[in-house]
């Protein structure tokens, strides 16, 4: 019961507060960045963290049911005539079990034969097939998500190479621009919402990290403030409320430091790593 409510609150509820698995990330992250690890080992983190999490979900699974076998254990089985299980210790054929029906084999060499049993076993290879479906369903997600975080960074950095004037941005196309990245940075927010355990994954490089790029987007957010054009201004302050939606969730949920988005972001570019950018 404990590894399926920490699955649905990982992969399903709304707000994605995994328990045991967000402990876990969060333990690895801040072990890495405790011993000072290298960048390829802390790109490695995120990957890791997400095994380790299914890996805790799959033996929490088998163990749990193989408690459950283990009383009965080996009366209340039949075992196939040519099968030596019913030799072997009954914790070990009741892991063994488990193990078989999780993972949806069936071999069929030990078998629940009280009617209870036969129906619990077979809600365990259900469990562990919508573990499997699970697992597939959180990889397929996590990925596209870093990969609108990681083109908002890479286009802030564009941006901050070109460096924009507020007169430069004082036009249709730099109302449009600022709207475009109001989108994206609340699109990001709503990523760190429904898949948290992406902020344990390292971005790599400096263009491509959102923790060394988001500085620049409040200095965007200020010049375009201070333009002349009244939709600009609008635009520019779209801007300033999405990245400061941003901080708030990247505070209350990651960095805890109390403090304005700029101490936020300055925080969330310490933790990964980076400097920040600097306007």
């Amino acid at each position: 019961m404990v590894t399926l409510r920490d699955l649905f609150h990982t992969l399903w509820h709304p707000t994605r507060h995994g328990g045991l698995s967000r402990l876990v990330m969060t333990a690895l992250w801040r072990l890495t960045r405790r011993l000072r690890a290298p960048g390829r080992v802390v790109g490695l983190v995120g990957p890791l963290a997400m095994v380790t999490v299914v890996s805790m979900w799959a033996v929490t699974v088998i163990l749990g049911w193989a408690i459950v076998y283990w009383p009965h254990m080996p009366g209340a089985f039949t075992f196939s005539p040519a099968s030596q299980a019913a030799q072997e210790p009954a914790l070990l054929d009741s892991v063994y079990l488990s193990l078989v029906t999780v993972a949806t084999l069936g071999l069929g060499d030990i078998a629940p034969g009280e009617g209870w049993l036969r129906l619990v076993s077979p809600l365990e290879a259900l469990i562990g097939f919508a573990l499997l479906t699970a697992t597939v369903s959180w990889v397929l997600e996590i990925y596209p998500a870093l990969t609108r975080r990681r083109v908002l960074a890479v286009r802030l950095a564009l941006l901050r190479d070109a460096d924009p004037t507020t007169q430069q941005i004082n036009c249709t196309a730099g109302a449009l621009l600022l709207d475009s990245l109001a989108t994206e940075v609340a699109r990001v927010r709503i990523d760190f919402t429904q898949y948290a355990e992406a902020y344990y994954f390292h971005d790599g490089e400096d263009h491509s990290s959102l923790a060394a790029m988001v500085g620049y987007g409040a200095v965007l957010a200020q010049r375009g403030e201070a333009a002349g054009r009244p939709e600009v201004r609008l635009t520019g302050a779209l801007l300033a409320g999405a990245l400061t939606d941003l901080a708030a969730i990247l505070d209350q949920r990651f960095l805890h430091t109390g403090g304005p988005p700029t101490a936020v972001f300055a925080a969330y570019a310490a933790d990964h790593g980076r400097d920040g950018t600097q306007p």
